[in-house]
């Protein structure tokens, strides 16, 4: 294992234990942050900048999601860059309880022991079709 999926596989351990501070304290100031799919269909979905930014992506998916299941599976890196596959098996808040089941990808790019830009990949026509049910 490399010290860079160490590291990363330590964010996901903060995730799970509800620590985002954490993760926040583990971005560079001037982090990007993508989650594709629409912002104005999926709360947690766009662009963000800086740790302020990440915590308002945190912040969204708390406010949105009820998180029944979250399982990174897959860790790997190469270099500066490291990339997760996993599932997440949640249920909308305040639309009925719709399911949500995603498989999804997390990129991110690594500069002097921070995460200088996440980027999340998953089947976004679901999740907004969920969260507007």
């Amino acid at each position: 294992m490399t010290d860079n999926v160490a590291f990363i596989r330590s964010l996901y351990d903060a995730y799970r234990r509800g620590d985002v501070n954490t993760i926040l304290d583990s971005l560079d100031p001037s982090v990007e942050w993508v989650s594709h799919g629409d912002g104005a269909l999926i709360p947690w979905g766009g662009r963000r900048s800086g740790r302020a930014g990440a915590a308002s992506f945190f912040q969204a998916l708390a406010d949105a999601l009820d998180i029944e299941a979250f399982e990174p599976r897959r860790f790997l890196a190469s270099g500066d860059t490291a990339m997760v596959t996993g599932r997440t098996r949640a249920r909308a808040k305040g639309r009925g309880g719709e399911a949500l089941d995603l498989e999804w990808a997390h990129v991110f790019a690594l500069v002097g022991g921070k995460v200088k830009r996440f980027e999340e990949f998953y089947d976004s026509q679901a999740a907004a079709k969920a969260m507007a049910a």
